[in-house]
């Protein structure tokens, strides 16, 4: 009889656990309380100062940078455009891409604001200064470095291929990797931003 009783708990325990568990099952790597939350001074591509408070309420995905990058930046941003469109087109507009380019020696404003124009009409161009640069990559926990010019000046520059995601009070929430599909980011923003509206 007991050992009856402890098989009954031990199931009405896993159906509770399923019924009244994580109700949420990421792609994305889950970072809450992992990371400090949204902060930020920098300067918008329309050359504006902005901060973190300017997008309040957005489901903001903040990426690290440069406009001369060959291939990650690019292919980046195209996913993070693709996945936002594929949204249910109720919640598209509770999304904000936010580049930020740790390269602002070449990245001038309308440099900036015409390369994140072309992916997305919903993205934001931001940067700074570098030590203001290199406080938010730190924040982050993350960092940035600059190539060796070649004899034309060009020079690449190293740097992370995460994003990061904050929900509407800027609290951290995802990060999203390289190896997710738009398919995958798409499921993770739309969950995130319903949350939002619940």
């Amino acid at each position: 009889m007991n050992g009856f009783k402890i098989t009954l708990t031990a199931c009405l325990a896993l159906l509770l656990a399923g019924c009244f568990g994580s109700e949420q099952d990421w792609n994305a790597k889950e970072i809450d309380g992992l990371m400090p939350e949204l902060a930020f001074t920098l300067t918008r591509s329309d050359g504006e100062t902005v901060t973190a408070q300017d997008y309040q309420g957005q489901v903001r995905l903040l990426f690290f940078g440069f406009t001369n990058c060959p291939d990650v930046c690019p292919t980046t941003m195209a996913r993070l455009s693709q996945a936002i469109r594929a949204m249910p087109e109720e919640l598209q507009d509770q999304v904000t891409p936010l580049f930020v380019s740790v390269d602002p020696r070449r990245d001038t404003p309308e440099k900036l604001g015409n390369y994140v124009s072309f992916f997305s009409d919903r993205a934001v161009g931001m940067t700074g200064d570098e030590a203001a640069l290199r406080d938010l990559a730190k924040r982050y926990r993350t960092t940035f470095g600059y190539d060796k010019p070649d004899d034309r000046g060009n020079y690449n520059v190293s740097h992370s291929s995460a994003v990061y995601v904050f929900d509407g009070r800027g609290e951290a929430r995802l990060l999203l990797r390289p190896d997710l599909s738009a398919e995958q980011i798409t499921r993770d923003l739309t969950q995130l931003a319903r949350d939002q509206r619940s």
